[in-house]
């Protein structure tokens, strides 16, 4: 049987690497961390590369500004392909 997946905030991911540091200094092994954080290793890697040091306001912001910028590259797209039917009509090659 397999556990559902959690999906977490920037911020609430922040937070449990703060918590999971926090165990670590109080002398947790890294086992044990993962055990309370409920997160496999390749997670907590991934974590501390993607938001090692930020705060939470700082992670917030960050995942905005993918979500934005992943917004522009698909209005980008759209423009690209309307510029390419323009053309095409413009030559009388259809």
């Amino acid at each position: 049987m397999t556990k559902k997946r959690k999906r977490r905030k920037p911020e609430q991911i922040v937070r449990a690497i703060q918590e999971g540091e926090a165990m670590l200094t109080a002398g947790k092994t890294l086992a044990e961390v993962y055990q309370v954080l409920e997160i496999t290793e390749s997670t907590w890697l991934r974590w501390k590369k993607q938001f090692g040091g930020m705060k939470s306001d700082e992670a917030k912001r960050l995942r905005e500004l993918e979500v934005e910028n992943q917004r522009l590259k698909v209005l980008l797209a759209e423009a690209e392909l309307d510029k390419k039917i323009l053309k095409v009509a413009a030559k009388g090659n259809f």
